[in-house]
């Protein structure tokens, strides 16, 4: 396992856009994980989309070639080591993109998202760059 995909761009998989699907089609060879918050920001917009049993069945075909990370207490403690850091700098990020960035860096995988200027706040962390 080589990278921990974000929720954005796994949203843009399970609606077809063709970059997420080739992207994520071809790092998958690699290994993909996600986070266990990932699968809860997707599964939210499952239940209250416009059609919850086909994402549901769409996301768990996903699912079958990616790795679901959990949230463990050396991932908690390197996420109070952050949050705290970006608290003092008056740089703070959400909860859950820390949480994201904390099982990236506890893992030591390259983080896919759209949301590179918020991640950059957090050093160490390596964010993937299309060629």
């Amino acid at each position: 396992m080589t990278h921990l995909v974000d929720s954005d761009w796994v949203a843009d998989w399970l609606t077809g856009k063709s970059q997420a699907v080739q992207l994520l089609s071809s790092l998958g060879r690699d290994g993909l994980a996600i986070s266990l918050i990932t699968y809860g920001e997707i599964y939210e917009g499952i239940y209250y989309g416009k059609d919850p049993r086909k994402s549901k069945q769409v996301f768990q075909r996903f699912l079958r070639g990616v790795d679901v990370l959990p949230l463990t207490k050396p991932i908690m403690q390197r996420f109070a080591r952050i949050r705290g850091e970006l608290r003092h700098q008056g740089r703070l990020l959400s909860d859950p993109d820390i949480l994201i960035a904390a099982t990236a860096l506890h893992h030591d995988l390259i983080l896919i998202t759209r949301n590179l200027s918020h991640f950059q706040r957090i050093p160490d962390l390596k964010l993937y760059e299309p060629r």
